[in-house]
């Protein structure tokens, strides 16, 4: 069985994911050190894996 690849999401891609979340509220959570796991890009984008992201959002669960 081939191992499937992981994804970099996009700042819009993971606020869409979110169910809209604003970009401002995003970066604040970066600030905090509660947003999931980023890393820039050389251009200065930030990108996020995929699987960072499904961690993050289980962690969240299981934290309510």
């Amino acid at each position: 069985m081939e191992a499937r690849r992981d994804e970099l999401m996009t700042v819009r891609q993971v606020l869409d994911e979110l169910g809209g979340v604003s970009r401002r509220t995003f970066y604040r959570w970066r600030e905090l050190g509660y947003g999931p796991a980023a890393f820039k890009l050389p251009n200065g984008e930030l990108r996020v894996w995929r699987s960072d992201f499904n961690t993050w959002l289980r962690q969240l669960e299981e934290a309510a």
